[in-house]
């Protein structure tokens, strides 16, 4: 699983980086081992260090009036330079927030075979600058069809991404693939939306909702319907935050989750049918077909 810096380096870092490149190249270091804060805390001294340059650019276009310049005060100019980059840094919506998704899709982007989602533009459209710790606004049943379903759901998505280390495409492609790209949700008895996107049941350990709906299971290889008991959220988001809990959390999974670390898509496919995460004989290479597509979509919306 990512590790987490401790605060004493986190403050550390964050006050040198603007100006010590030793600490930028430290942090980029603990960024590209899957630390989550470290990569927001890459991205917002990247930021820092573009509107320093900016600021220097805009300084150096203002006609001085020779009146107070010196050496002195050149140094003088700097230091306030820096300190307005470092302060205007890490705001909500602001570019650190762009970079850091860029960041975590290069880092968990898996070997799908396509081209790398470091070509995402850092100019995104507002509506997805929300800040990371902002929970998933939409609350009712997702848009069907593969495009609008990981437009629907990225945001939500990228921010569990940062905090479990399984790639955003990894979640994407299995909730799309377990749903049918929102087409098949599992409903509650109202016929409303139970928001579980990855068909995880209700185990006895289970105390929160249930939605109970017939399945598809498949017994010696041959399948059958069943009535089964289906946990329930309150929010899509949830359902990728009990679902990254139970890959990271559960033993059994243990294989899959190395897997996700090092970003290979086939590989996280084979594992969780190994796992018996489902009894489809056929459920690995399905995944691994949808996790291509969502990533496919992904950057089709960059």
């Amino acid at each position: 699983m990512a590790f987490s810096l401790s605060a004493t380096t986190s403050a550390s870092t964050s006050s040198a980086l603007a100006v010590d490149a030793r600490s930028l190249n430290n942090l980029k270091y603990q960024a590209g081992q899957n630390n989550p804060e470290a990569t927001k805390e890459a991205a917002k001294q990247f930021e820092s260090l573009f509107m320093r340059e900016m600021i220097k650019s805009m300084r150096e276009a203002t006609m001085k009036s020779g009146l107070f310049d010196s050496p002195q005060g050149d140094l003088g100019a700097d230091l306030l330079d820096q300190q307005l980059s470092v302060q205007m840094s890490g705001r909500p919506g602001g570019l650190s927030e762009a970079i850091s998704r860029q960041l975590a899709q290069q880092l968990m982007g898996g070997d799908v075979n396509l081209v790398s989602p470091s070509t995402l533009s850092l100019a995104r459209p507002a509506a997805r600058s929300a800040p990371l710790s902002t929970p998933a606004a939409p609350m009712g049943p997702a848009p069907k069809g593969r495009d609008d379903f990981v437009q629907y759901h990225q945001d939500a998505a990228e921010r569990v991404a940062l905090d479990s280390g399984i790639p955003s495409s990894f979640m994407l492609g299995q909730a799309g693939h377990e749903t049918g790209w929102g087409k098949s949700e599992i409903k509650n008895a109202d016929g409303s939306t139970s928001f579980n996107l990855f068909g995880i049941k209700a185990g006895r350990g289970w105390t929160g909702k249930v939605a109970e709906i017939a399945t598809t299971e498949y017994e010696n290889g041959v399948a059958h319907k069943v009535v089964a008991k289906f946990r329930a959220y309150d929010s899509y988001e949830e359902s990728f935050r009990d679902y990254a809990r139970l890959i990271n959390d559960n033993p059994r999974y243990d294989k899959a989750q190395a897997s996700a670390r090092t970003g290979s898509a086939s590989a996280y496919a084979a594992e969780l049918q190994k796992a018996g995460y489902a009894t489809d004989p056929a459920y690995a290479k399905k995944l691994g077909g949808a996790i291509q597509s969502a990533l496919r979509a992904q950057q089709t919306q960059a």
